[in-house]
């Protein structure tokens, strides 16, 4: 009760905050179920788009950030109690998959970064296939969300979420690098899209 009580007063500070120091825009809310597992696949341009997207909308999310961050103390501490779990770039981190494969299982909401790193497209790098190989392995849905905007005091910023994405059908125990690459193409051309 305690840490989901912390969890609840901090997103409202930080809605708050992004409210007051953002021109701030959220499109497409209605597009995010007040239930069920989903995972939320967003463009990485700041160090403001966890915070903005986790306080922009009313339901509990878990987010995956790089492990390097954990090494600060406090963050480690308020990590913990705000949902926020290490994943190791790079490599392959069974025990965040693991981790994350049972947040989707108990119906929760999941948030990733597919460039793995703040404007990993705009770097000329390719998206990670984390997203994908969780929305195949468990089936789950994934909503894109689209970033814009100047992250300077009062200019716009705008939060749009799109539908959801079914990738069911492609539904598989161990998916192929093939479809994975696929459905992760797929995941950055609609975040893309909502970025313009």
């Amino acid at each position: 009760r305690e840490v989901n009580m912390i969890r609840k007063i901090s997103v409202f500070f930080v809605h708050l905050a992004c409210i007051i120091y953002f021109n701030l825009k959220i499109v497409g809310k209605e597009n995010v179920p007040k239930e069920g597992a989903y995972i939320l696949c967003a463009n990485h341009k700041s160090n403001w788009d966890p915070p903005l997207v986790v306080s922009s909308i009313k339901r509990k999310m878990y987010v995956m950030a790089k492990q390097e961050l954990f090494k600060n103390k406090f963050i480690h501490w308020f990590g913990e109690k705000c949902c926020v779990f290490p994943v190791k770039r790079g490599k392959k981190d069974l025990e965040s998959i693991k981790y994350a494969l049972k947040v989707l299982k108990s119906g929760e909401m999941l948030m990733i970064f597919p460039e793995g790193t703040r404007n990993g497209l705009e770097k000329n790098g390719k998206a990670q296939n984390g997203a994908a190989f969780l929305a195949l392995k468990t089936g789950t849905p994934v909503i894109p969300v689209g970033v814009k905007g100047e992250f300077k005091f009062r200019h716009k910023v705008t939060i749009t979420y799109g539908k959801p994405i079914d990738f069911s059908k492609y539904k598989e125990d161990k998916p192929e690098k093939e479809i994975l690459d696929e459905v992760s193409k797929e995941i950055m051309d609609n975040i893309i899209m909502l970025t313009k």
